[in-house]
């Protein structure tokens, strides 16, 4: 059961956050752009799972998704209670998958006796688990972010283009770095040394405004980093366990 849930977090996250374009996202409420996109999820899943026979399975996953996506433009807004509910839907739907069709994984190709060759393939769930976890920490932490932000307002400061988004996936890459090698204490002195520094960028603010800002979506963004890399720690060491 573990390695096919894996398999569809992973496919999940990849068409979400990696193959879903920002046009394709800004044209979603388009009849044609949903259903490419439940394409896209859904062919993704039958991929992952090694084109394992099973269609159950994946209508599932394509009416879920869809069902999920159309709830989400009509009711969802754009802030985070939107984005975590959105996501939340899709996880249920994907445990549902997992644990109605268990063996899906074991029967595709990954795992079937075409796999006997090559016995590298085995490790391919762990390799899924962690691709899972980087993007959902880099990528989907982004758009989690932003989501929590969507309310505040942005100050008006010069920075580079795009500075802060590539800052913020920087760091969350070292806190799943982190994470996974052990040593969760170095992401101590990350926060130091993001701290020193912005101290002198927002120690001349008479404003407070933009001190805030920073807090804010610094203690998000470390806070989500920190989240996924536990739980892709978490599926791990399931994976190991089931083996």
């Amino acid at each position: 059961m573990i390695e096919t849930a894996v398999a569809l977090l992973f496919a999940h996250v990849l068409a979400d956050f990696v193959l879903q374009t920002d046009a394709m996202v800004r044209h979603k409420r388009r009849p044609l752009v949903l259903l490419g996109h439940v394409a896209i999820v859904t062919g993704a899943s039958w991929l992952a799972l090694g084109l394992a026979p099973a269609p159950a399975l994946l209508a599932l996953i394509a009416v879920s998704h869809l069902l999920i996506d159309a709830a989400k433009l009509r009711w969802g807004g754009v802030g985070f209670r939107g984005f975590a509910l959105d996501q939340a839907g899709h996880l249920a739907a994907i445990a549902l998958a997992a644990g109605l069709f268990p063996g899906a994984y074991a029967a595709g190709l990954w795992a079937g006796p075409a796999a006997a060759p090559f016995p590298m393939l085995a490790r391919l769930p762990e390799a899924m688990a962690l691709a899972a976890g980087l993007v959902a920490t880099v990528w989907a932490g982004g758009y989690a972010v932003a989501a929590l932000m969507t309310g505040v307002d942005t100050p008006a400061a010069a920075s580079l283009p795009r500075g802060g988004r590539l800052i913020g996936k920087l760091e969350r890459l070292l806190i799943l770095m982190l994470v996974l090698a052990g040593e969760p204490d170095g992401i101590g002195f990350l926060i130091a040394a993001k701290s020193i520094l912005r101290f002198n960028e927002l120690a001349g603010d008479a404003d407070r405004h933009v001190s805030e800002y920073v807090i804010i979506g610094t203690l998000a963004s470390f806070a989500w980093a920190i989240a996924a890399g536990y739980a892709t720690l978490a599926a791990l060491d399931a994976l190991r366990a089931a083996s």
